[in-house]
C-alpha cells in the first residue's frame, strides 16, 4: 500500500513467478475466444442417467453467452415459479464467454412440468442435459472448469513462451485472487478500511443499520481485505522463491503450500510460517482491526494454481490456443497472467457501450 505523492494506495499487481512476462496478448477479442464448460459430476453420476425423475432440483445445463451467472438464475427463477434464492449453480461464469453450466431449480412435486419448462429454457439458452437431483447446487462444489481459449496479437519470443508453459504445466502458477476483486483502484479496499465490523456479525435479513443489502456489501469489502491481504502474503513468498513448496508450520494435510483467509485470531499456520505471515499483515492494522471484532474463522487456500492437461497450440505467427482444467476457485486469467501482460478486449467493449 502506498499513500505518499499521489501514488496508488493499494497494490493491484504482483510478482509473477519468474520475475517478469516473456509474452504480451490480447484476452476475449470475441466471446468465442473464451469458452468455459463446467465439469459438475463424473459423467456417470451426471442427473438424468441414474437419478431421473428422482429429486426436488430440476437441474439444466445450458450453454450461454453475453448473460452473467446471477443474470441467467434470476430468469430461470421466473421461468420455473421460484424464488431466486432457490435457484443453485456452483460458479459464476463470465458473460464474455461462451459458458456452459449448470443450474438447479427448486420444483417438488411438479416433474410433470419438467418437459414444458425445458421447452421454455431452450428457446432462451441451449438446454445441453437436464435431470432430477435430490439437493440444490451450491458454491464450490463443481469439480473445476474445462478451459479452451484462444490469445490474438501475442508479442514475444516463442521459445520463452512455450519454455514458460512448459513450466506452467510442471509447477503452476502463484494463486492470486485477481484485481477485479477489488473494485476500481482498489475502492472496496477503501470501503473495507472505514468499515465497522460489527456490522459483519449482524444475521443475514435484518432490517437494522442498513438492511440485507448494506450487509451483503459489508461482506463484499470484508471479503477484499481478507482476498488482498492473501495476496501480499503470497507476493513475500514469491519474491523468497518459496511459494510453490510447503514451509515448516503449515497446516494443510497433505503438507501443499497454502496461504491465509485471516480471520478472528489470525492465521492457521504455526511456527517460521505463522511469523511470516502475521509479519506481513502487520504492515496493515487498518486491517487487522477487521478481524478482531468478527467471528470469521481463519481458513486457507492453495498458493498454487496448477492447471491439469494443460496443451497449446500456434493457430499461426500471433494466435495461440490454450486448453487445461482448473479446480473450483482458480481462475484462467491469473494462470495467464503469470506469462503474459494481458489486454482483455471485453473491458473496451463495456466501456464502448456506456459511453
Amino acid at each position: 500500500m502506498s499513500q505518499d505523492n499521489g501514488a496508488p494506495r493499494w497494490r493491484l499487481e504482483w510478482p509473477t513467478s519468474s520475475g517478469k512476462r516473456p509474452g504480451k496478448a490480447q484476452l476475449k477479442s470475441v466471446p468465442e475466444d473464451f469458452r468455459v464448460t463446467e465439469r459438475l459430476w463424473p459423467d456417470s453420476e451426471l442427473p438424468g442417467s441414474t437419478h431421473e425423475g428422482a429429486g426436488e432440483h430440476l437441474c439444466v445445463r445450458i450453454e450461454k453467452s453475453g448473460d452473467n451467472t446471477e443474470f441467467v438464475a434470476r430468469e430461470l427463477a421466473t421461468m420455473a415459479s421460484c424464488k431466486a434464492f432457490e435457484v443453485g449453480f456452483c460458479g459464476l461464469k463470465d458473460r464474455h464467454a461462451v459458458t456452459v453450466q449448470w443450474f438447479s431449480l427448486y420444483c417438488p412435486g411438479r416433474e410433470s412440468g419438467d418437459t414444458a419448462l425445458l421447452q421454455t429454457i431452450g428457446a432462451r439458452w441451449p438446454v445441453l442435459a437436464s435431470g432430477r437431483h435430490a439437493r440444490k447446487l451450491r458454491r464450490g462444489e463443481h469439480l473445476g472448469n474445462e478451459f479452451d481459449l484462444v490469445l490474438r496479437r501475442v508479442n514475444g519470443n516463442r521459445v520463452d513462451i512455450e519454455q514458460a508453459l512448459t513450466l506452467l504445466g510442471e509447477r503452476g502458477a502463484p494463486n492470486y485472487f485477481g484485481p477485479q476483486r477489488f473494485g476500481i483502484g482498489g475502492g472496496n479496499l477503501e470501503r473495507a478500511v472505514n468499515l465497522d465490523p460489527t456490522r459483519l456479525n449482524r444475521k443475514r435479513g435484518s432490517r437494522r443499520g442498513g438492511g440485507g443489502g448494506s450487509g451483503s456489501k459489508n461482506v463484499l469489502y470484508f471479503s477484499a481485505a481478507r482476498s488482498w491481504l492473501f495476496n501480499e502474503v503470497l507476493a513475500a513468498r514469491v519474491e523468497a522463491g518459496a511459494w510453490f513448496t510447503g514451509m515448516p508450520g503449515e497446516p494443510s494435510e497433505d503438507g501443499h503450500p497454502t496461504g491465509p483467509l485471516w480471520g478472528d485470531g489470525g492465521t492457521l499456520a504455526t511456527g517460521a510460517l505463522a511469523e511470516l505471515e502475521r509479519a506481513v499483515v502487520a504492515e496493515y492494522p487498518e486491517f487487522e482491526r477487521l478481524f478482531f471484532t468478527t467471528r470469521m474463522k481463519p481458513e486457507r487456500r492453495n498458493l498454487v494454481s496448477r492447471p491439469q492437461q494443460l496443451s497449446w497450440q500456434w493457430l499461426d505467427d500471433n494466435a495461440l490456443r490454450l486448453q487445461f482444467f482448473l479446480p473450483p476457485g482458480q481462475y484462467a486469467t491469473t494462470v495467464l497472467g503469470d506469462i503474459f501482460e494481458l489486454q482483455d478486449m471485453s473491458l473496451s467493449r463495456d466501456n464502448k457501450q456506456e459511453s
